[in-house]
């Protein structure tokens, strides 16, 4: 080699982490949105996803019910159909889609803003999630029959009942309209909670809430030093067959997924089969 290209490569100074990440981040949504249509592959899908928590400098810890295995509820024998799996989760951060991703891919329900958020919006909708817009309450039904009818044809779908980011786990009641439609199409419930830890302690550095832009919160989460997106998966909420109600549905669900609670027989399915107590009282709302 010349001695003066040697000298030059001998001073070159790398990039800062936060530069290398967020190259390295915008890299990878380019090469995901390449995919095009092909990027609704569940393959492809749970690649792409996990490229881009690498990209940030992020990990992935799965714990709990299915820390080995698919959150989907396996059916009882081949040759017969079964409904797919709700997926709920609390909803923190624009990462909570990314993560949920790279452990499962499935049809995301999502509020119409998450399609206008920079990057993370365009890998949305190419991944064939559907999208609410809670301006127009008239269209809900509509919605409910076709997440039911999903969920009857056997594909599991994840929504974030909160309605919307929360900086802490034990905030934003669940609202139920979703919960109908698992209870429609028989298909069991999911509870999965996420959280962040940065270097091994809970953080909220990863938070995307209020006022905050995308382009704050991505310079933040590039920025930081082992952080961390834990999935705690619970064991699922069966719905089939049992005469209940959606609000009951939805507050079992809230209280495992905020609370952390397994659902034991004093939680789900409720002895009446009816209403269980109901911890976020009237902040649950009838909207997704």
């Amino acid at each position: 080699m010349h001695p003066a290209l040697r000298r030059a490569r001998h001073h070159a100074r790398p990039l800062p982490t936060a530069a290398r990440r967020t190259a390295a981040f915008t890299g990878a949504v380019a090469r995901a949105l390449s995919a095009g249509p092909h990027l609704a592959d569940p393959v492809r899908l749970r690649t792409h996803a996990r490229a881009l928590l690498t990209a940030l400098g992020v990990g992935l810890e799965v714990r709990g019910a299915a820390a080995n295995g698919p959150l989907t509820v396996p059916g009882p024998g081949a040759g017969e159909r079964t409904p797919g799996t709700l997926i709920v989760l609390n909803h923190i951060s624009w990462l909570d889609i990314v993560a949920l991703l790279a452990v499962e891919p499935a049809v995301l329900l999502a509020k119409r803003e998450v399609g206008g958020w920079p990057l993370v919006g365009g890998l949305a909708r190419r991944a064939g999630t559907h999208f609410i817009d809670r301006t127009h309450p008239r269209r809900l039904p509509r919605t409910v029959a076709e997440l039911s009818a999903l969920l009857a044809a056997g594909r599991s779908v994840a929504v974030f009942p909160q309605a919307t980011t929360w900086c802490t786990a034990d905030q934003g009641g669940f609202r139920r309209a979703t919960f109908q439609a698992a209870l429609d199409a028989g298909a069991p419930v999911r509870p999965v909670t996420v959280d962040y830890v940065q270097q091994g302690r809970p953080t909220t550095v990863a938070a995307f809430c209020g006022a905050d832009t995308f382009a704050a919160s991505l310079r933040r989460v590039v920025a930081a030093r082992g952080l961390a997106v834990r999935a705690t998966v619970h064991p699922a909420l069966p719905t089939a067959g049992r005469g209940l109600d959606r609000r009951a549905l939805a507050a079992a669900a809230e209280r495992v997924v905020l609370g952390g609670t397994r659902p034991s027989r004093g939680i789900w399915p409720p002895p009446s089969g009816g209403r269980v107590p109901d911890r976020a009282g009237q902040a649950l709302g009838t909207y997704l």
